[in-house]
């Protein structure tokens, strides 16, 4: 099969292909033949050597990806030859063919194309474990997500307006606000504005929940907008991982800053999450409350470009790559 490798940090023209053999499944492993792998943020920032897989996990690119049961370990599985599956993995998703644990695979949305499938995993996954499990967002509440014309903020925009709440987002253009109402905000605002904040604090002047990426610089602003035991969470550092903290504001509003990665989260906790997205998210995908944006498809042998796309931020959605002919993708 061919794999997606580099040989040492750089940018997007390190990345190549590479003959590598088929893997076998292990006991309660299943191998898929991958359709579509999503490109997300943390595999520009492996190639680049700034983000290490963690301890056991596989040293190439690629964290989410959908495809069909190739082969079963065993019939204990729960999975036929055939099947259309998705799921999160440890690394190595830019490959024809994967082992992946049986218990972390998800079943396709009905309604929903393979290929779009490998946008689900990684982007709903992390919404669901930061808005709803550790900021506990309840639907008569008020939530901003930054960056909202990404994959992560359009997934968490969907979603949250799914959940009751109303729902805000910055960006940095006309489009990408488009996209934004399109997938349900109710307020959008520009974060290119030197008084974006200010404009925030006056339409929405008690904000119970914020996803960040940006940290850093942000700190402070988001701080400012939230309400009083609001709740902050930071799953990115684009301005710096480093920033000054006004203990007086979390204490005096009882407030609540968190943050998390989830690539070295457990095993047991990945097949946690797959199971409550197969309950609680795939309907609202087969009810046509929330599709994944898809910015863009890129034949697997377009590896660098589809780097690129995802570097300069002009994506509105999640940027894939597909390893399987057109028809099949359809």
């Amino acid at each position: 099969m061919k794999q997606v490798v580099f040989d040492a940090p750089g940018g997007p023209e390190v990345l190549s292909l590479r003959e590598v053999p088929i893997p076998d499944p292990k006991p309660g492993e299943v191998l898929v033949r991958v359709v579509g792998a999503g490109v997300n943020r943390p595999d520009i920032l492996q190639r680049s050597g700034l983000y290490p897989p963690p301890p056991g996990a596989s040293p190439h690119l690629g964290l989410e990806v959908s495809g069909y049961v190739e082969q079963v370990s065993d019939a204990s599985s729960g999975f036929k030859v055939g099947q259309a599956v998705c799921a999160l993995v440890s690394g190595g998703g830019y490959a024809e063919y994967l082992c992946i644990p049986a218990q972390q695979l998800m079943r396709v949305p009905k309604g929903l194309s393979v290929l779009h499938a490998a946008a689900l995993p990684e982007t709903c996954m992390t919404v669901w474990s930061n808005v709803f499990e550790r900021c506990a967002l309840a639907p008569h509440e008020t939530f901003l997500v930054h960056a909202g014309a990404s994959s992560i903020g359009l997934t968490a925009i969907a979603m949250a307006k799914a959940h009751g709440a109303t729902v805000a987002a910055t960006v940095s253009n006309q489009e990408k606000a488009l996209a934004c109402v399109q997938a349900g905000a109710d307020h959008v605002f520009f974060y290119t504005e030197s008084d974006w904040a200010q404009k925030i604090a006056v339409d929405l002047p008690n904000i119970d929940v914020i996803l960040d990426f940006v940290a850093g610089s942000n700190l402070d602003k988001n701080l400012n907008l939230l309400a009083v035991e609001g709740r902050l969470c930071i799953i990115a550092q684009l301005s710096g991982r480093v920033a000054e903290l006004d203990m007086g504001k979390l204490m005096m509003r009882r407030l609540t800053v968190t943050g998390s990665t989830l690539r070295a989260r457990s095993a047991a906790y990945k097949v946690h999450l797959s199971l409550v997205l197969q309950e609680r998210v795939w309907p609202l995908v087969e009810a046509g409350l929330f599709t994944p944006c898809v910015h863009q498809v890129f034949p697997f042998e377009q590896v660098r470009q589809a780097h690129e796309v995802l570097e300069s931020r002009a994506n509105i959605g999640k940027v894939l790559l597909s390893f399987a002919d057109e028809k099949e993708c359809s």
